[in-house]
């Protein structure tokens, strides 16, 4: 009995249907993804068991580094203008327009505020350029937002912000006016910071009666251990 020849069929498979999936799925992450802020120091935090995660809006975020100096990275554009604003009137300080539109443009900062006009006058190439410079200077004044106290105790039941602490009239500004719980705040220290530097913040924000914040830290595995 002869075999019977079974007809090839053909393998062809038109995958214009597929390419144009792939294209709309890798358009729509691309247009709903949310970017990392660049931040002008490094950070590497400590780890933790907490999954709580960072709300990524109507956040101010404190970035202290190693050598205990503070940044501060606001997600709000309206909201960090409004803020630098109300912070510059404090220091008899004052912004031209260009300068109000580089504040717009700031993904996170950290110089004191009578320093802060002419570090919005450079580009953000120059911005960052400056900061790494900058950074390599020990004790260096001009980078980090001063939190000192004045070496004059305050009156007694006076509620007036020390002047040389910038840092809690920035964090003032920022939730003044502002509901409880609105603005979170978010403290990202690394994990080499000296104990006594977070503690001074957190005493900072604790005199101001912010006493609700979230510290940010990397999720520990089982290699962490």
């Amino acid at each position: 009995m002869g075999k019977v020849k079974v007809k090839k069929q053909s393998t062809f498979i038109d995958m214009t249907a597929m390419s144009d999936v792939t294209v709309l799925l890798l358009t729509f992450f691309m247009l709903t993804s949310t970017f990392v802020q660049k931040e002008p120091i490094t950070v590497n935090t400590p780890a933790s068991v907490s999954e709580v995660k960072v709300p990524e809006q109507n956040t101010v975020t404190i970035l202290v580094d190693k050598e205990g100096k503070i940044f501060l990275a606001m997600d709000n554009p309206d909201e960090l203008e409004r803020t630098a604003e109300l912070v510059a009137s404090q220091y008899n300080v004052t912004f031209t327009p260009e300068q109000k539109n580089a504040i717009r443009r700031l993904t996170s900062f950290g110089v004191p505020i009578r320093e802060l006009p002419a570090y919005l006058d450079k580009t953000v190439e120059k911005q960052d350029a400056y900061m790494q410079e900058q950074l390599k200077v020990p004790n260096n004044p001009h980078i980090g937002i001063p939190n000192q106290e004045s070496e004059e105790p305050a009156a007694e039941g006076s509620n007036t912000i020390d002047p040389k602490n910038e840092f809690k009239v920035w964090i003032d500004s920022a939730t003044k006016g502002k509901a409880i719980g609105e603005v979170k705040l978010a403290i990202k220290a690394d994990k080499t910071t000296n104990y006594q530097v977070v503690k001074k913040v957190i005493s900072d924000l604790r005199d101001l009666h912010k006493n609700e914040y979230l510290l940010v830290t990397n999720l520990r595995t089982a290699s962490s251990d």
